[in-house]
């Protein structure tokens, strides 16, 4: 299941954040991605000493807790379906740990609703170590077009 949801998302490299997803049920997900060195971003965002922006921390926390979830939940409601679209419709995130290039994050998010396909979560983003680097709502809408039609 996991490697479909990840397959369906309308992003490719170098801007996908997902490497892999957990868990993922009707009310969260948990998954985890890699900031590896070699990312565009760490040759500017500091150069001597890298870290990720969080700008793209959110963007992590909103493919892996929003649209990830998302699909999985459209795809309860609507069997079959492709080319899942999103637009985020707010963002509150509050930082406090940075993250380094070549660590591995998790991500874990929690549904507070899912109606007229809007959804809402809370997500947290925990550093290699455990530690929570972020967390905030993240909040967007979803739709996906049935398979052949």
């Amino acid at each position: 299941m996991a490697h479909e949801i990840i397959e369906k998302l309308p992003y490719s490299h170098p801007f996908l954040f997902v490497d892999d997803l957990q868990d993922i049920n009707q009310n969260g997900v948990i998954g985890s991605f890699t900031f590896k060195n070699e990312l565009d971003f760490f040759r500017g965002h500091f150069k001597e000493a890298p870290v990720t922006p969080g700008v793209i921390l959110t963007e992590c926390c909103a493919q892996i807790g929003l649209v990830c979830l998302g699909i999985y939940l459209l795809d309860a409601q609507v069997k079959d379906f492709e080319k899942p679209q999103l637009a985020l419709s707010s963002s509150e995130m509050e930082f406090y740990l940075p993250v380094f290039p070549d660590e591995t994050v998790r991500v874990e998010s929690e549904k507070i609703y899912f109606r007229f396909n809007k959804l809402k979560c809370k997500v947290k983003l925990f550093n290699q170590s455990g530690k929570l680097a972020c967390k905030g709502i993240l909040a967007g809408m979803l739709t996906g077009v049935e398979s052949g039609k």
